[in-house]
């Protein structure tokens, strides 16, 4: 599968990534440089430094520019965007436009609040869309009352990226059998529903008003939340099940709690008790004991302890890759089921020079002649 991918960071990158880790060849589309314009560049190590993906340069506002990007439309599957609602119709690469040289196409637009809607044109970032999906709201607040910051981009990420990667894998399943292309309107904040789903059916079904402390996911019980130890680090306990806080409870020298797990009235104790128990050890003394004795316990690993966690060691979560400029490289392997994993002892993965394009050598493929890609390159329509 060969997609498009006209965006630079945000949750279509997100999209693209998956896709190329799953086998799809992925060409990344940017402007030409200019005097006063240049392609947003993220962090050499963002998205995986590009890796298995290739690079064009194309000047969409001229109109051989468009020529290029519809030359190369018409031989992908997939062509996924990010800009405002609107945009690439007027540039005159939008879905209509693309379908006419593809009648195939799986064309992906994603933004922040969708196609249309009163949100339509706002800017925003993942931010935003947790707080409009009413993700913010749920979250424990903070010693001030404020909703939390969130340690990790869910949104752009999983409400965008994810979202965006599944729709057009299902649209490619419908084509394979129907032969028909699609349109898909991936919205961000739309993805945030889903992701809150079980607090906003609630809402829906019930009129009740969802809010932190309101059942045993948002902290309602003491057997679902996080505790210090004696070293300043902590524990997530997420004992839910009657036999898990048992256990637990037993662990911890109170077994006497274990009955009152659901009990309204008990819960400051409960917790005051748990919070005592894990305060007499470090972090790493409890997870020995209770990591494997069915007490639903975890330890907060910080992002530099990650990479040394014996579960991802074993499961191959880090691998290296080898960078023009800067060596070689760590960084996340595909770790997503269904990822080619990486082979161990196969050497680093080389990563795409991003000071070449393959613009050439892509337009050739599509057909274009040889003639008219050096008139392009002369103008700097292409790069």
């Amino acid at each position: 599968m060969t997609v498009l991918d006209l965006s630079s960071v945000g949750p279509a990158a997100r999209c693209t990534r998956l896709l190329a880790d799953y086998g799809a060849l992925v060409v990344k589309v940017a402007p030409v440089p200019s005097a006063d314009a240049s392609p947003i560049e993220p962090p050499f190590f963002a998205y995986s430094g590009h890796r298995g993906m290739r690079r064009v340069l194309v000047d969409l506002k001229d109109e051989d520019g468009r020529e290029a990007f519809l030359s190369l439309a018409a031989g992908a599957d997939v062509v996924v965007e990010s800009f405002r609602p609107g945009v690439v119709d007027r540039l005159g690469i939008g879905y209509n436009a693309v379908k006419a040289r593809q009648p195939g196409i799986i064309y992906c637009s994603t933004s922040g609040y969708g196609q249309d809607g009163p949100r339509s044109n706002w800017a925003g970032h993942d931010i935003d869309y947790l707080a409009v999906g009413g993700f913010l709201a749920m979250s424990t607040p903070g010693v001030d009352g404020a909703p939390p910051l969130p340690g990790a981009t869910i949104a752009d990420s999983a409400a965008g990226g994810m979202q965006a990667a599944l729709a057009i894998t299902a649209a490619l399943a419908g084509r394979a059998s129907s032969g028909e292309g699609a349109y898909l309107d991936v919205a961000v904040a739309d993805g945030v529903l889903f992701l809150m789903s079980l607090s906003i059916d609630e809402q829906l079904a019930l009129g009740s008003s969802p809010a932190p402390g309101h059942d045993i996911l948002s902290g309602r019980y003491a057997c679902y939340g996080v505790y210090e130890t004696r070293d300043g680090r902590w524990l997530a306990v997420g004992a839910i099940e009657a036999k898990f806080f048992a256990n637990l409870c037993g662990a911890l020298g109170c077994p006497e709690l274990a009955p009152s797990q659901m009990d309204d009235a008990a819960q400051p104790k409960i917790r005051a008790a748990l919070a005592a128990a894990f305060a007499t050890k470090d972090r790493d003394e409890w997870i020995a004991l209770l990591g494997n004795a069915d007490t639903c316990v975890a330890p907060v690993l910080s992002v530099a302890e990650v990479e040394g966690d014996p579960q991802f060691v074993a499961r191959g979560a880090v691998t290296t890759a080898a960078h023009l400029t800067r060596g070689e490289v760590r960084q996340l392997a595909p770790v997503l089921a269904g990822m080619d994993r990486v082979v161990a002892g196969a050497g680093p993965v080389v990563l795409p020079d991003l000071t070449q394009t393959d613009t050439e050598h892509l337009l050739k493929e599509a057909g274009v002649a040889v003639e008219t890609i050096a008139a392009w390159k002369a103008r700097r329509v292409v790069a």
